[in-house]
């Protein structure tokens, strides 16, 4: 065990925790991140936390935006769901189709995001490349 991050080889993220903080950033909420804390091993687990004031220097954030593919898709946002029904031809626009709307097309976002994660991602503290081992659905 170290406090070296370069000694960690892969980390193992659960779905959840990667749904929860990729939907906080792009939501603009809480500046939500995958954290992985020392002692260092080769095998880790990254666990969602909200960074609230200054960070440890020997605490690995990672964004979850680094643990995506180029080609995830972006988050629903409620603007981008309403464009997307008023562009539709076989449905009216109305407050409450757009909401109902808006919620399947969030929780069509949740199931697929989990396909676009990345292989591997390269940690900023040291620049070297850990493998990713998603758990869960």
């Amino acid at each position: 065990m170290s406090t070296d991050p370069s000694a960690v080889r892969s980390l193992a993220v659960s779905a959840e925790d990667l749904l929860a903080a990729a939907e906080a950033s792009a939501r603009d909420g809480p500046n939500a991140v995958l954290r992985v804390t020392p002692p260092y091993s080769g095998r880790m687990r990254a666990r969602l936390h909200v960074v609230q004031g200054d960070a440890d220097d020997e605490t690995l954030h990672i964004q979850p935006a680094s643990l995506l593919r180029e080609d995830a898709p972006p988050y629903p946002t409620p603007d981008r769901t309403a464009d997307e029904l008023r562009d539709r031809d076989d449905e009216t626009y109305g407050v409450a189709r757009h909401r109902e709307y808006h919620e399947r097309r969030v929780a069509e976002w949740r199931e697929t995001l989990p396909d676009h994660v990345a292989e591997t991602v390269t940690i900023s503290a040291d620049g070297h490349e850990v493998r990713i081992s998603l758990l869960g659905p």
